[in-house]
């Protein structure tokens, strides 16, 4: 305020301050605190810094110095924030043009008013005057406040944008999984396309078609994000589906019952099973719960293959597959909008015809969607990053705990730190159905699926990921093994379940040899390891022992004297015991003939 009680004008652009410590433009609402009356203000401002006339001329009649530089002359401010006594404005040194000093009023001394009432008496004066401010300073001085335009605008913007892309999304509680976006441990991340025609207007056929589970793949990323696995599902497994809470529209909650020997797509759409159901049936099935789901139908694959520029595919063939509506020669094509679906609905052209061969197709597609859309092309254009943003929460149905932009930006950041070259495709290993004469649906191959399941489950990346181990526990699984004949062990249960020491009593002695092997009973408690413990002069029978368990060498404790000659080792059973026959560790390396793709593997080509 000044002396007379009126608001001094406050620039919108110079109410915006950089911040050092943050790197970043805060908004100040309050205006500067006013210096004194008779002192000038620093940097009082532009006006008052360009009052004078250039090389000491005179200002024009009936205008000020300031004037000259495009301001109104009446009412014109003094640099300490008075006002001049007549029309022309005080000059950048705080003194009438005249050559007063301001008087405690804010109006200049005698001599400061202007002749004829508006007649400048600065030509009048004697003093030098000073240089106008150079090209560059002036640029420097529109360019800071032009900037506070802009960041408020853009403010104003992004707010706005933020609006609209929240607003995109479809959130739904599936009553499992996590309420919070990541976390510090793995993330599961079940993303599901439905085949539902709802909507489309019958272009893909039957539009009453509820909406399977048409495509289903399991997005595990590891602890410390070093690496993930996509284990793609097959949609014609025979399985179990659990019982299904699902919410209703009137907010009541609806058990939908289990069903057995089942296909796994039915475990969406129906009996209006909801992506909680197919959920509870990915945890049934492999043993890890998914902690979010994602949820896509057909436009989703046009309308984001669209937004990212096409996505680069490979076929081996010519393809002309009537079904799909897919026509493509042999070699390397980018694909988007309805070509882009027909290529991820293929089926009958590719492989053996089946829904197998068409799991390659989509995983193919989406490694290279995701090296694209992680390229520096689509990163550093602003412009593609907001259609693939607006499209992405468009075309997705989520969980409520990734419900929002907030929270998916959250997760897709920490997703971000995943290396693609990290990152494999999976199918969940099947065999045909041994039920079947004709073979339509497949079963787990229950060989190698659970040691696949169990590598997800315990971080084991299914690419060439270098973890550090300790020196000294991979040097105790090095050296000579004894025979079977030579192992003394007792065995104890740990592990909760009943009569885990004599089933490993009974396989060690009649599948392995260890016929000096004994059951101990229960252990002292329960323990979430196994461990074996041996004196050093049984390292040999230790290191045969862990080789037919499939012990880790962090299981294997060495004391620190040697045993008697025909003293026992301990081996404990903890939590992690499965059953007799089965490793205790989890596996380094994927079962033989899985199929598998890595996803910076830009060699892959259908055929």
């Amino acid at each position: 305020m000044d002396t007379q009680g009126r608001r001094q004008h406050v620039d919108p652009a110079d109410q915006w301050v950089f911040d050092p410590e943050t790197g970043s433009y805060q908004l100040r609402l309050d205006p500067p605190q006013q210096p004194e009356r008779g002192v000038p203000a620093q940097g009082a401002g532009r006006r008052a810094q360009r009052v004078q006339p250039q090389g000491g001329g005179r200002a024009r009649p009936g205008r000020s110095g300031a004037e000259d530089e495009g301001h109104g002359a009446v009412g014109g401010r003094s640099a300490d924030g008075g006002r001049t006594a007549g029309a022309g404005r005080a000059a950048g040194n705080g003194r009438a043009a005249g050559g007063g000093r301001t008087a405690a009023g804010g109006r200049a001394a005698g001599g400061a008013r202007g002749e004829g009432g508006g007649r400048a008496a600065a030509r009048t004066s004697r003093r030098r005057p000073k240089s106008r401010k150079s090209a560059k300073k002036r640029a420097l001085i529109w360019t800071a406040g032009t900037l506070g335009v802009v960041v408020i605008a853009a403010c104003i913007g992004v707010y706005a944008l933020y609006q609209q892309l929240n607003g995109n999304i479809n959130a739904i509680d599936p009553g499992i999984g996590s309420k919070n976006a990541t976390s510090t441990g793995p993330v599961n991340i079940l993303v599901i396309g439905t085949d539902s025609r709802k909507g489309l207007k019958g272009k893909y056929g039957d539009s009453a078609n509820v909406g399977h589970a048409d495509t289903t793949i399991l997005f595990h990323v590891s602890k410390d994000r070093s690496n993930a696995t996509a284990l793609s599902i097959p949609r014609d497994i025979i399985t179990d589906i659990p019982d299904c809470p699902t919410r209703q529209p009137d907010g009541s909650t609806k058990i939908i019952p289990a069903e057995s020997g089942v296909r796994f797509n039915t475990s969406l759409g129906q009996y209006g099973r909801d992506p909680g159901c197919t959920m509870r049936t990915v945890k049934a099935l492999t043993g890890i719960t998914p902690d979010h789901f994602m949820m896509a139908n057909f436009d989703a694959v046009k309308d984001l293959s669209t937004a990212v520029g096409g996505v680069e595919v490979c076929l081996a063939k010519d393809i002309d597959d009537p079904d799909s509506h897919l026509k493509l020669a042999k070699g390397r094509h980018t694909v988007a909008g309805e070509q882009a679906l027909a290529f991820v609905r293929t089926r009958h052209s590719v492989g053996f015809g089946g829904d197998l061969s068409r799991i390659e197709l989509q995983q193919q597609f989406l490694s290279s969607m995701m090296r694209k859309m992680k390229s520096g092309d689509t990163l550093t254009s602003p412009t593609k990053l907001l259609k693939l943003a607006n499209t992405a929460t468009k075309a997705l149905t989520v969980d409520t705990g990734i419900g929002s932009v907030t929270k998916l930006s959250e997760l897709a950041k920490d997703l971000s730190r995943v290396n693609t070259k990290n990152i494999t495709f999976a199918t969940v290993p099947v065999i045909d159905n041994p039920a079947e004469k004709v073979h339509t649906t497949v079963v787990l191959d229950e060989t190698k699926a659970p040691q696949l399941f169990s590598m997800v489950k315990d971080d084991v990346s299914l690419t060439e990921v270098k973890k550090k181990q300790k020196a000294s526990d991979a040097a105790k699984l090095k050296g000579p093994k004894a025979d079977p004949i030579n192992v003394r062990v007792e065995v104890l249960n740990g592990s909760g379940v009943f009569g885990a020491a004599q089933d490993t009593v009974n396989w060690l002695q009649n599948d392995e040899g260890v016929s000096r092997s004994t059951n101990g009973g229960n252990a002292p408690a329960e323990v979430k390891k196994t461990t074996l413990e041996y004196a050093p002069n049984q390292a040999d029978q230790a290191r045969r022992l862990a080789a037919m368990m499939g012990l880790p060498a962090s299981a294997l404790k060495q004391g620190t004297e040697d045993a008697a000659p025909r003293a026992n080792m301990t081996l404990t059973l903890g939590k992690d015991f499965k059953q007799a026959g089965t490793p205790i560790a989890t596996p380094t390396k994927a079962p033989e003939g899985i199929q598998k793709v890595e996803a910076d593997d830009k060699s892959v080509c259908a055929k």
